[in-house]
């Protein structure tokens, strides 16, 4: 849905959540990846997660996980507890 620099990306809450009602989804997972090769969520995706999440529950589209990739591997916010 958005392409970044090498050091950020622009995801607008409502561009996620217009796209999952689009594909009439009840529920979504958010994959991204960090170039840097780390894939520990920074404090960023972690916000944007929890507003993605609020979005969706008023809608009644649910945010299982939230997945950040990089070279050394994958951090799941779900399996940190940090969603």
């Amino acid at each position: 849905m958005s392409e970044g620099s090498v050091d950020e990306a622009a995801v607008c809450v409502r561009e996620v959540i217009r796209r999952a009602l689009e594909l009439s989804a009840t529920a979504i997972i958010i994959v991204h990846n960090h170039p840097s090769g780390d894939p520990s969520p920074s404090r960023q995706n972690i916000q944007l997660t929890h507003y993605i999440v609020e979005a969706g529950r008023h809608l009644k589209i649910a945010v299982h996980d939230h997945i950040v990739i990089g070279a050394s591997g994958h951090v799941s916010l779900r399996a940190q507890e940090l969603l």
